[in-house]
């Protein structure tokens, strides 16, 4: 018998799968594709992290163990080499993140990622920085261009002062950024958007019915922000128009007292009266300066008057219009009706500012002094004809009165806002559109695509506001597509999130350089049959992909509109405590890991840790147990006096077909923990008897296999096997074997029957009175009583003496 030497064996098996090609299916002709996916890595410098080996880990095992199902599994992997991260540690390092990037891939690709053992298809890798990818990109931004998806506005947008470009709401959450944790700012500026809004319905509504991880759909849910309510009509007093709001609240309109409008309203300008207009521009001025999150914090409230004032529908009142940061233009139209008497910034407000507060929602019907907001449901009072009407009624005879006079509609809103797409940087897919006086923004041409990077070595952004691609004239300046007259391109690039938002479609079509997605060839394999990623990406991306598939799927492009079939968010890996990461020095560096101990005890470690969805607790000495377990297992199938067949123990045949159906049903549902568990458990059975078999070994190497595969090949083969373990049949479990002898035993209380239990036939006598103890019947005549002995008849009866 030969020692298990990891290092040979793991260095044989992956050569021989890459030289045999088996997990590369026939993406034209696979019989029964199923599509595997995991969410492809961002390539940094420091090289794949813990965090990449426990995803990817996770995602193979699922993937492996469908191959043995007898599925053509395609499992493609890729690099989301573009963005502000690249870019931003290039410059750091004194690099060109052209040049930086393609050295990342090649030790992510060759040092790490073939090392894990997973059953990557190298020939369909996608790398988004290469031009042969984002020449596809681009004519995904033109197609939704084409219909009417992509729009470009000025804007207030995100800004962060840090990496100088402009930031999706999404990336700038808790008012900082999301690459570099800077203070996000606010700017107005013209971007390119495209309109998910449009989308929102939608999105929200499919969440009902795809199978994906519960946490991923809430966060999805609240994300995109649907409520119901009012568009309201307020006319202003000395100006032609009116002021329209939306509120969720049309029930307190009673007690609206007055209006509150973000400083960046468009009418601002136009209506406040000239003895205002210093203090109203001072504010102005001083709310850019503040982030959409601090404007949004609880905290004293600031403001100024107007000047004007607007009429209230519902009871022709005039009320004051102010201005104040904390309404923002992202909700509803950036204007409120305030009802402090139930609303608590709104009251906050009104006390500071002396404005009326009026109790229309009363909890009893009484009246009440409020010492603060009432924001819960009630009976209306000061409110006119609706009178004694409940506010739940209410909110609907309001806004029907209010459709009477025409100064009001139902209406539905989304928090989701439109994606903000364009960035103020060098590394990034150009967007492809050419702006030109006389024409406008023009498409580039089909056949012009890619518009490719420019070399440059200034790339570093100038905090302008513009592109470093704005410095290049040579490229920037350019005749337009539609009437040759002078023209410029646009400088900006896209968000690196547009990149990976339909890279999964592109991975069965890496073949064609004609078309980015081949119709035949997409609609055999799509939609993914099973995608796993971090759940950190359950707003961006996963987000975006959805958007963007559903947008595609309207153009005809491809015939689904959910991009996976099943999306399962994995868990993340503590150490000391706290989650890794390089700040709090905790970082398990996989190589070192690979190297010591093997790729096979690593993956199999790393999903021993804790349920795969929810995570586990990295301890560097517990791998230990683990390699241990696959050295027995090694002993146990390389050993040269196996019997041949299969053992005729009962007991043995038993635990082997449970083993089967409990790794099975894990495996399907990503419990990896606990089938590992149940591995070893038939391990110590099988090493109990005193004759070992040939096909108990095959079928305990089946089912390490998707775990451990390098160790599962070699075993295979000792075995007399011809073949790849990886393309052996996954062992079926005989349901009648898995069932325990049961028997039926009595339990008397001082003799007279009390209850019947079923135990195992093996069960020990402890195990049989404890079953007797829990018998609802034996339990209650137990109850206030002393058992002073305990009788047990082995398979017949126990009896409790009692006094």
């Amino acid at each position: 018998m030969k020692n298990y030497d990891h290092k040979t064996i793991e260095e044989k098996w992956q050569k021989a799968w890459e030289e045999k090609r088996i997990f590369n299916p026939d993406i034209r002709n696979a019989e029964r594709p199923y599509y595997n996916l995991m969410m492809f890595p961002y390539p940094s410098a420091e090289g794949l992290h813990v965090g990449n080996v426990y995803a990817f880990t996770g995602s193979d095992i699922h993937g492996r163990y469908m191959r043995m199902r007898g599925y053509d599994v395609f499992e493609p992997m890729g690099f989301d080499a573009f963005g502000m991260h690249s870019e931003n540690f290039a410059i750091k390092m004194g690099m060109h993140p052209a040049e930086l990037v393609p050295k990342n891939i090649r030790r992510f690709r060759d040092e790490q990622l073939k090392r894990l053992g997973a059953m990557f298809d190298w020939d369909h890798c996608v790398d988004t920085t290469h031009p042969s990818y984002y020449k596809w990109t681009q004519w995904i931004f033109k197609q939704l261009h084409k219909a009417g998806l992509a729009y470009q506005k000025d804007s207030p947008v995100n800004w962060c002062p840090s990496c100088l470009t402009v930031l999706s709401d999404e990336q700038a959450g808790g008012g900082v950024c999301e690459r570099c944790d800077s203070k996000v700012t606010t700017r107005k500026m013209r971007q390119w958007f495209f309109s998910i809004t449009s989308y929102a319905e939608r999105l929200l509504k499919n969440l009902n019915r795809i199978d994906w991880s519960q946490t991923t759909k809430t966060a999805q849910s609240r994300w995109i922000g649907r409520s119901t309510g009012a568009h309201i009509r307020f006319p202003l007093v000395d100006y032609f128009g009116d002021l329209v709001v939306y509120t969720t609240r049309p029930d307190t309109l009673f007690g609206a007292t007055y209006m509150v409008l973000s400083p960046e309203h468009p009418l601002v300008p136009e209506i406040t009266k000239a003895d205002q207009r210093m203090q109203v521009d001072t504010y102005v001025e001083a709310a850019k300066s503040k982030t959409p999150f601090e404007r949004a914090e609880d905290k004293e409230k600031t403001g100024v008057f107007t000047g004007a004032y607007a009429v209230n529908p519902i009871n022709d009142q005039r009320i004051p219009v102010w201005i104040s940061d904390y309404v923002l233009m992202g909700y509803g139209a950036g204007a409120i009706m305030a009802v402090p008497g139930h609303d608590t910034r709104d009251f906050e407000f009104a006390k500071k500012f002396s404005l009326p507060i009026v109790e229309v929602i009363s909890p009893d019907g009484e009246k009440h002094e409020l010492e603060e907001a009432y924001t819960g449901p009630g009976v209306l009072i000061n409110s006119s004809q609706f009178n004694g009407m409940e506010s739940e009624k209410a909110i609907k005879k309001i806004t029907s009165y209010l459709e009477d006079k025409e100064m009001g509609e139902y209406a539905e809103t989304f928090r989701l806002r439109d994606w903000c797409i364009s960035r103020q940087r060098y590394w990034g897919p150009p967007i492809p559109i050419i702006h030109c006086p006389d024409c406008g923004a023009v498409p580039v041409p089909d056949e012009d695509l890619p518009v490719l990077l420019p070399e440059m070595t200034d790339i570093k952004p100038d905090g302008s506001g513009l592109s470093p691609l704005a410095r290049n004239e040579q490229w920037l300046n350019v005749q337009c597509p539609a009437c040759g007259g002078p023209a410029k391109r646009d400088a900006d690039v896209n968000d690196n999130f547009l990149d990976s938002a339909w890279y999964f479609l592109r991975y069965p079509s890496t073949e064609f350089d004609d078309r980015a997605i081949d119709k035949d060839i997409t609609k055999k394999w799509l939609p993914v049959d099973c995608y796993i990623g971090g759940n950190e990406h359950a707003v961006l991306h996963l987000m975006y992909v959805r958007f963007v598939t559903m947008a595609l799927k309207d153009m005809g492009v491809i015939d689904f509109e959910e991009p996976f079939k099943k999306f399962r968010a994995h868990g993340l890996l503590i150490k000391d405590g706290d989650k890794m990461s390089k700040s709090k020095g905790n970082i398990v560096n996989p190589d070192e890991f690979f190297e010591k101990f093997g790729a096979d005890t690593f993956r199999m470690y790393l999903m021993f840790l804790g349920p795969y969805e929810q995570g586990g607790d990295w301890r560097d000495e517990g791998i230990i147990g683990i390699r241990r377990f696959l050295e027995r297992v090694w002993r146990f199938a390389d050993d040269e006096n196996l019997e041949k067949g299969m053992t005729k123990d009962k007991d043995t045949l038993r635990a082997i077909h449970q083993t089967i159906r409990k790794v099975t049903e894990d495996i399907e549902s990503l419990s990896y923990n606990t089938a590992i568990a149940a591995l070893m458990e038939l391990l110590n059975e099988l090493m109990k008897q005193d004759a070992h078999y040939a096909d108990e070994a095959k079928i305990l190497v089946r089912l390490i296999c998707p775990f451990s595969p390098h160790i599962a090949e070699e075993l295979w083969r000792h075995l007399g096997q011809e073949g790849f373990c990886s393309a052996a049949r996954w062992p079926k479990f005989d349901e009648k074997l898995c069932v325990e002898d049961v028997i039926t035993v009595i339990a008397q209380i001082n003799g007279k029957l009390r209850g019947r239990v079923e135990v195992s036939a093996r069960a020990s006598k402890d195990e049989v009175l404890e079953k007797a103890r829990t018998d609802a019947n034996v339990v209650a005549h137990l109850e206030g009583k002393t058992v002073v002995k305990e009788i047990y008849v082995p398979g017949k009866l126990v009896n409790f003496v009692v006094k």
